[in-house]
């Protein structure tokens, strides 16, 4: 996982999770509506990134 996201991607993904989990501590619900925003952006993210490989000719690198 270090390969591909590197030490600024980890810790990123470090930070989301912790910041997840104080919102979690004070409202589990929010929380719950933040971690599906959180993964529908990501989703999001995958297809652009999908669609502009795609574009350039290398679709299937993903």
């Amino acid at each position: 996982m270090r390969d591909r996201l590197g030490l600024t991607g980890i810790a990123g993904v470090v930070l989301l999770v912790v910041g997840l989990a104080v919102v979690a501590y004070k409202s589990p619900l929010v929380a719950g509506g933040l971690g599906l925003t959180i993964l529908g952006l990501l989703a999001l993210l995958k297809g652009v990134i999908d669609s502009a490989m795609a574009a350039m000719g290398m679709g299937g690198m993903f």
